[in-house]
């Protein structure tokens, strides 16, 4: 808040305020951020980055924030777009480094800005009167489930059945903000050479582990030295397990079936020198996977196209390898979309789950005799992952799956490096934790 004037705060808050608001109502926080940014041409650098940050935040710990609130509020607030304000502003007073009564100040400001001039002193009062007390609404006081972990109920109670012993770590990891780790392009530099680089731009790393490399703290990416040039590309570490588990060599014709934005894809071109085809149904998503299949020097077939319907894209040549990374809840990648934990509903991983088994068999008709198919997901749920997975095999006489070897994650272990062996593939499912997200692998091989 120091870097932007009081006047443009207030106009930010308000703007986080319209952005939390209509997440809450179901909307991707992606796309109503670049919408709402996209309106606010006004906006400087620094008022763009903070209302990011600010709608991350009150996201991210909206169970805690909404709890606290509702006893702050003496009744409930007549106006939505009040009570989303004042959900930002507790989000800044806790997890921001702004001045306590700038905050204030500039809310009650704020919500005169968004039409609600009679409820200014409202604002004041219940944000001041969490000032007087803040060790009243602390997280530990609360009972309710919802206020300690920052999940929805029914999140909470699923993932405690499907990972009992792991539950309250994958729960309190989304807490967190997600670590930036890098892929280094090996067709353009060595890992080694990359680090010297980082090093040369004042750039502190905490671990590199093979072509991986974990920076100390997020940045730009055009901030990044060779970034522009194709030197490195952003991609967390367990997506970066992909191409190892693939495996894919020279000449093979390999798919990559919902392509976007395109880094799978790319890490499987930095391996091999293969003929890859890479499909998606959204066309401005696919746009992206051209741009980064631009950016790093690479070559593939980009084509618009929904992967299930085969008619129209495959020629029926069959493909050597395909990695179908399915459309799932996110629940592995929440850290990094805190809007997902709040516009899912339980019925969606049902939905999710058959639109998977759908992909699954279509595409198996597209995989030569020999060949692997690798599912991926970015969620934790058993239903996407191990009984799709289970019941396909069963049901596809064809089908094997292959165990995923530790040997797909050699090169992710550095000797003698603290926390060299982070990655812990367990029968497919990679946990979100402090250093990677959560995702679920199953390696399937094809035999007439």
């Amino acid at each position: 808040m120091t870097n932007i004037a009081e006047a443009g705060m207030a106009a930010v808050q308000a703007a986080s305020a319209q952005v939390v608001g209509q997440v809450l109502a179901g909307k991707s926080l992606d796309r109503v951020l670049d919408a709402q940014l996209a309106a606010r041409r006004d906006f400087v650098p620094g008022e763009r980055s903070a209302v990011r940050s600010i709608s991350f935040d009150t996201l991210r710990h909206y169970g805690l924030i909404s709890a606290q609130l509702d006893i702050l509020l003496t009744q409930p607030a007549s106006d939505a777009p009040v009570r989303h304000l004042l959900l930002v502003a507790l989000a800044q007073l806790q997890f921001s480094r702004a001045a306590p009564h700038a905050i204030v100040d500039l809310a009650v400001e704020a919500v005169g800005q968004m039409g609600f001039v009679r409820a200014k002193p409202l604002v004041n009062a219940v944000l001041r009167s969490f000032l007087r007390a803040p060790e009243k609404f602390q997280r530990a006081r609360f009972k309710n489930d919802i206020a300690r972990y920052d999940f929805p109920r029914w999140w909470i109670e699923r993932v405690k059945k499907e990972h009992p012993a792991d539950w309250r770590s994958i729960l309190l990891s989304a807490r967190e903000h997600p670590p930036m780790w890098l892929r280094v392009n090996a067709r353009r530099i060595t890992a080694e050479a990359y680090l010297q680089l980082l090093s040369q731009a004042g750039i502190g790393v905490r671990m590199r582990l093979g072509h991986a490399v974990l920076l100390e703290s997020p940045r730009p990416v055009h901030e990044l030295p060779g970034f522009d040039d194709g030197l490195v590309s952003v991609q967390d570490l367990g997506a970066q397990l992909v191409a190892g588990i693939l495996a894919p060599a020279a000449g093979m014709r390999v798919l990559d079936a919902c392509a976007a934005p395109g880094g799978k894809a790319c890490q499987i071109l930095e391996r091999a020198d293969v003929e890859l085809t890479a499909l998606d149904i959204d066309g401005q998503r696919l746009a992206r996977v051209a741009s980064n299949v631009d950016r790093l020097g690479l070559r593939a077939d980009i084509r618009k196209a929904d992967a299930a319907q085969l008619s129209p894209w495959w020629e029926g040549k069959p493909f050597d390898r395909i990695l179908l990374d399915v459309p799932c809840s996110g629940s592995g990648v929440v850290r990094r979309h805190p809007d997902i934990k709040w516009i899912r509903r339980e019925s969606d991983i049902v939905s999710f789950a058959k639109q998977q088994r759908a992909l699954l068999d279509s595409l198996w008709q597209c995989l030569g005799n020999g060949g692997r198919l690798l599912y991926a997901t970015c969620s934790i749920f058993r239903a996407e992952n191990h009984q799709t997975i289970e019941q396909f095999v069963r049901e596809q006489p064809d089908a094997r799956q292959l165990p995923i070897s530790t040997d797909a994650a050699e090169e992710f272990q550095h000797p003698g490096q603290e926390n060299s062996t982070t990655l812990q593939c367990i029968d497919g499912q990679l946990l979100p934790d402090l250093v990677h997200d959560g995702f679920f692998y199953a390696l399937l091989e094809k035999h007439g």
